[in-house]
């Protein structure tokens, strides 16, 4: 089985870099990302840590810069290991967090972003 399968999702994603804090009450643990995509529902991440599969997070998402950050918990619902390709790269993974609590005012913003990146990109 490929790839095929895990994008058939409720909600439709677009690639988008932003940034992106990840954190974990219990370990103390803050990482800081890029997005690779980006839905309603959810996002991809690809972080240098494995936090750990169904393990709730912490998310700080900075879709603007000059904008309060979009504040929510997750939970953690794939993690894909990447193998580094060269010797001066490290290991990381692809991590899928959803969404658990996203305020429907931060539901609409992301998903105007994405409706806007649908339509310039079609």
């Amino acid at each position: 089985m490929g790839w095929e399968g895990i994008d058939k999702r409720k909600f439709p994603r677009v690639r988008y870099k932003c940034l992106i804090k990840v954190s974990q009450e219990e370990t103390g643990k803050v990482l800081e990302a890029y997005t690779h995509n980006l839905g309603s529902g959810g996002i991809c991440v690809i972080l240098d840590q494995n936090l750990g599969l169904f393990q709730k997070v912490n998310i700080e998402l900075f879709l603007e810069e000059d904008k309060n950050p979009i504040s929510c918990e997750g939970v953690i619902v794939w993690i894909v290991r990447r193998h580094p390709t060269t010797s001066a790269e490290t290991e990381s993974f692809d991590t899928g967090v959803e969404f658990t609590d996203l305020m429907q005012e931060d539901k609409d913003k992301i998903n105007n972003l994405i409706n806007n990146i649908l339509t310039t990109e079609s």
